[in-house]
């Protein structure tokens, strides 16, 4: 016997079971965002590494460690995307969508890193996330984050998510601030772990992100950028709190959230739980003002967010018992003649009722086993079909979720009843 071929490491097989609260969740998420103005941009999976070692850069983790790149037949070197912000605005460069025109975006599909694989994080990993390019107002922040606001009060997570809210800064903030922490952080190079030290000569913004728990009071007591922002960056923060203040919207300052690329300024912002311990951020985002003109456009203001789908699944089924049934008829036919029979008739009712989720049970078995797979399925009737039905030109209908008398219906009945 041939042995048997198993998926790669940290690339997950989703199965029906699963997919039937990932597309309840999707079809929420994706109806808000375009209620908000937002339309759909599907980008390739794979692109030009240069689009990340330029947006991302060389000397970071993602770049060096984690990106699945290759060379192509013709010698190009081309990467599995990271991450889809770089990809959207390359699409939005090359196709014109920027010239004296605005862009409300939103994307999914699957992001790849070669990272060691843990519950909440794998190698093959879905996002969804929304670019607003072109606005440079806190106004387009205040909605960017009460949308994603509304999407946890439709998915019913608001009381398991937590906003945290920072100001990055403009270009020159944060070149600052920089020089600071690297003061700072090597007047106690003796307490920074081997991560940090490494991080402290490329990335030193970075170090904030430190997870060791023996760093966590060294952190505490850096200098906080909120204390370095301009009158520029201050008023653009004041602003977006005095919006999400009047909208009724909570959220917690935490000056230690921070973005490791030089092309962020002013808002960050991550929506996070507990309740997935040590991979709590569900989502992130904030502006990327200097990210169009990095890749060659003209300066374009604009931000954005990414969710996490897995993350965000594990608490949606967590908080339902159950999501909708996988259909409304069970189709159940007796015989031959019967199964012909049902088969005409399924696609008349088909026909007649477009929205009709409607099963029927195709091969052998007998009545029992039949009835066993409608309730599995979770349909509201069983439509029978057996020679005594034929006979009569009639269908029996059984109500499977409600405690009512059986039906004997004609065929031209039948499509009242189901409506």
């Amino acid at each position: 016997m041939a042995q048997l071929i198993q998926s790669i490491r940290g690339m997950n097989d989703l199965l029906p079971e699963v997919l039937t609260y990932w597309h309840a969740l999707e079809s929420v998420i994706q109806k808000i965002m375009m209620n908000y103005g937002y339309e759909e941009i599907r980008l390739p999976i794979m692109e030009s590494t240069e689009l990340f070692s330029r947006t991302i850069g060389e000397v970071t983790d993602v770049v060096e460690k984690e990106m699945y790149t290759f060379l192509d037949r013709n010698g190009d070197s081309l990467s599995l995307r990271p991450e889809a912000t770089a990809g959207c605005v390359r699409a939005c460069l090359e196709h014109g969508l920027l010239h004296n025109a605005t862009q409300r975006l939103w994307y999914s599909g699957p992001m790849f890193r070669y990272e060691r694989p843990q519950k909440g994080r794998y190698r093959q990993f879905y996002q969804i996330g929304a670019e607003a390019l072109g606005f440079e107002t806190p106004d387009i922040d205040a909605e960017i984050i009460m949308m994603t606001a509304q999407f946890w009060e439709a998915l019913g997570l608001t009381d398991q998510i937590e906003l945290q809210l920072n100001s990055l800064g403009s270009v020159a903030v944060r070149r600052n601030y920089r020089e600071q922490l690297v003061q700072y952080f090597k007047s106690h190079q003796s307490a920074l772990d081997e991560d940090s030290k490494r991080r402290l000569g490329l990335n030193p913004l970075r170090i904030l992100d430190s997870k060791n728990p023996e760093m966590q009071g060294l952190i505490a007591n850096a200098p906080s950028i909120l204390d370095y922002l301009d009158e520029a960056s201050s008023k653009h923060f004041n602003t977006l709190r005095q919006y999400l203040d009047a909208a009724g919207l909570n959220y917690k300052i935490n000056p230690r959230l921070v973005r490791g690329l030089d092309y962020y300024t002013d808002t960050a912002f991550e929506w996070v739980t507990e309740q997935l311990g040590a991979q709590g951020t569900v989502c992130g985002g904030g502006r990327y003002n200097g990210l169009v003109e990095q890749l060659g456009g003209q300066a374009t203001p604009a931000i954005g967010f990414a969710m996490g789908l897995e993350r965000i699944v594990e608490l949606y089924k967590a908080k339902q018992a159950s999501v909708q049934s996988k259909a409304d008829v069970y189709l159940i036919t007796d015989g031959e003649r019967a199964r012909y029979e049902g088969f005409l008739l399924s696609q008349k009712l088909r026909k007649a009722l477009p929205d009709l989720q409607l099963i029927m049970h195709c091969g052998s078995g007998g009545f029992k086993s039949q009835f066993k797979k409608a309730d599995k399925c979770g349909a509201r009737f069983a439509l029978i079909l057996g020679e005594d039905e034929i006979a009569q030109h009639k269908v029996s209908v059984k109500f499977l979720r409600e405690e009512k008398e059986q039906l004997s219906v004609t065929f031209e009945e039948l499509v009242n009843v189901l409506k």
